[in-house]
């Protein structure tokens, strides 16, 4: 009678999972949550006056995002941007939603006097960091903190076929310490594939004599496949693109391309340019990694300078020199500065 409601205890054997216990569809719920949620993209454009900064935005997402400065006509007079100039825009691709931030910067070097006209692109950056860092800050901070931090910024350098003006060199270097560059060759329809190749190597050179950190980094917790991958993006950059809003006709085929007296070119052609690379490189393979990496290092990084700074007026404040704000910032702190010190900073 014992043995018969023991048996009749047990619980019916379709309870226990049959093959596997199913965690592993861990990454389908996280997936559905990010889905809802959708993806914040913040993309700043450097450059000097009349590279094309806007046309190339409107080319590699497909759209007419930001108003071009250029001219339609040969006629038309050169338009600039004259401010900071953030726009906003929600784009959907197969269920997918991103909440894509274009930064419009104004040219730079056009004056006589070019002295620190870097400042308010460098000062927007950090502003971007010290909103977000006031947000993470707040007792009652919100679920979701809304990303305005610039996660990538898009530098164009000016087809000389030369080698980079001083001023371009004092820029990236200042914008390196700050956000995740990636440099590109602009209007490179004006150079032969020679004089681009040589161009390239020039830049190449002048980035590790100056050393001057571009996007993608060194990173030990790549695997195989990740660090093969940016290797190849390191062989190409910086891309050497062209950019237009017009569609033209090629042997029958609707494509995106500029037409001048000597033949058409076509933008998505890998033989006229590396457009294809760039827009690959931002939408398909590295558009989280920039993300990522502008979180785990360049936030970090300001973060842990703004903890150590109030640490230190806190402490001066008080009149404890080495008396820290509570023993769990304490070792915020230290934890800051050891990341810091991994990331080369």
């Amino acid at each position: 009678m014992a043995a018969t409601t023991a048996m009749n205890a047990q619980p019916p054997q379709s309870v226990f999972p049959k093959s596997h216990v199913g965690f592993d569809s861990i990454t389908t719920q996280i997936e559905r949550k990010l889905l809802k949620r959708g993806f914040q993209f913040n993309v700043i454009c450097v450059g000097q006056t009349g590279l094309g900064k806007s046309t190339l935005i409107n080319t590699i997402f497909a759209s007419h995002l930001v108003d071009s400065k250029g001219r339609l006509t040969p006629n038309d007079p050169i338009r600039q941007t004259t401010e900071i100039h953030p726009v906003t825009h929600i784009i959907e691709e197969n269920g997918v939603r991103l909440r894509l931030n274009i930064v419009d910067t104004p040219g730079y070097g056009d004056l006589v006097n070019n002295d620190r006209c870097w400042d308010p692109i460098i000062k927007y950056i950090k502003d971007q960091h010290s909103a977000y860092l006031r947000k993470e800050l707040t007792a009652q901070r919100e679920r979701y903190i809304q990303d305005t931090r610039i996660h990538c910024c898009l530098y164009f350098i000016a087809p000389t076929g030369h080698a980079l003006k001083p001023i371009d060199i004092v820029v990236l270097k200042k914008l390196s310490e700050t956000v995740n560059v990636v440099p590109v060759i602009a209007k490179a329809d004006s150079l032969t594939l020679e004089e681009r190749q040589l161009f390239k190597d020039r830049i190449k050179e002048e980035f590790a004599f100056h050393n001057i950190r571009m996007y993608p980094y060194e990173n030990e917790e790549y695997d195989h496949e990740e660090a093969a991958m940016n290797a190849q993006i390191k062989s190409i950059i910086p891309f050497a693109v062209v950019g237009s809003e017009h569609n033209i006709n090629v042997a029958g085929k609707t494509v995106r391309g500029r037409q001048n007296r000597w033949g058409t070119i076509n933008v998505e052609d890998e033989r006229h340019c590396e457009f294809v690379y760039l827009r690959d490189f931002l939408t398909r393979t590295h558009l989280q990694d920039l993300i990522e990496t502008t979180s785990q290092i360049h936030y970090e990084s300001f973060r842990a300078k703004q903890l150590l700074a109030l640490k230190e007026s806190s402490a001066q404040v008080q009149g404890h020199g080495s008396r820290p704000i509570s023993p769990s910032a304490d070792r915020e702190l230290s934890r800051q500065s050891q990341r810091m010190t991994m990331n080369g900073y």
